[in-house]
């Protein structure tokens, strides 16, 4: 079974947690996602099956899109609702107008301090593991790009938000630096992931969902349409000839992309067989191919 599902993930599993349930609902080994969440957050998790987890180095950079609440009034050691308050509790009344113009701080490329509970790694080793053995997380500033920041609304002590961030970005950093910025220390309340790069929450489906589908034999129904996957990249529909050619890993020619650097080659509407790259002229040679049965 080859394809890509969007995934609503719940809180309180993480991506990998993810990645088991689906294995076991579609009783198939080869699983990946295209982009960690939190546990605690919830959201768009493309999730990728067969040969088509091939797909996923397309999507290492992809942009993200997050809605979500910092709360005011205490900082926490994961800077997210899940970990240890760190500061003494405040009462805090928040003025919308000063939270937006201390978001606007934040807009473009900017420096960030990632958390010490992240995957980020010291000598090898995941910051958090150090985190939850109380060892030091000697963690560096990294250059992260934040594209929109949105604060709607305020309450006394939380701000709802909406961001649009480049890979890399972490939105608990973003809620702890505000907090410290107003001296009264914050963390991200809740965080839901709305877009990962060409992946809506619209188009989301609850694992319960898949379950569901998977027991009538219409699971299949569930996956974005191959079309609409690496959007960036023009599709060709090859012919039976040329399908047969590309399937053995040899080059061939594609007239009608002559100007494309590289192209996605479907057989037929739905099946996606290669990513081939331009050689010379129209000469494309298929350095991905999606093709043999991956269980």
């Amino acid at each position: 079974m080859n394809g890509v599902v969007i995934i609503d993930k719940p809180a309180g599993l993480t991506s990998h947690d993810v990645v088991n349930r689906v294995r076991r609902i579609l009783g198939q080994r080869s699983v990946g996602h295209l982009g960690t969440l939190d546990p605690s957050a919830t959201g768009v998790l493309p999730i990728v099956l067969g040969n088509l987890t091939r797909l996923a180095q397309f999507y290492v950079h992809s942009e993200k899109t997050y809605e979500g609440v910092i709360r005011f009034g205490f900082a926490t050691d994961t800077y997210d609702a899940d970990g240890q308050p760190t500061t003494p509790p405040q009462d805090v009344h928040i003025n919308c107008n000063e939270v937006r113009a201390l978001a606007a701080r934040f807009h473009g490329v900017i420096e960030q301090m990632p958390p010490p509970f992240s995957a980020k790694k010291i000598a090898g080793v995941p910051a958090y593991k150090l985190a939850r053995k109380n060892k030091a997380v000697a963690l560096k500033p990294v250059q992260v790009e934040i594209k929109e920041f949105e604060i709607l609304e305020t309450t006394a002590d939380q701000a709802t938000f909406r961001a649009r961030v480049a890979s890399g970005t972490y939105i608990r950093s973003v809620a702890h630096e505000m907090g410290q910025n107003l001296g009264c220390g914050a963390h991200l309340a809740s965080l839901r992931r709305t877009t990962v790069a060409e992946f809506a929450i619209e188009d989301a489906h609850s694992l319960q969902s898949l379950e569901t589908a998977m027991q009538q034999g219409t699971a299949e129904s569930l996956f974005v349409h191959p079309r609409k996957l690496v959007p960036q990249l023009p599709g060709v529909t090859a012919s039976d000839e040329s399908a047969a050619l590309i399937r053995s890993g040899r080059a061939v020619n594609l007239p009608e992309m002559s100007r494309a650097p590289q192209v996605k080659v479907f057989y037929g509407q739905r099946d996606l067989i290669a990513i081939a790259t331009r050689i010379a002229g129209t000469l494309f040679h298929p350095g991905i191919v999606f093709t043999g049965s991956v269980d």
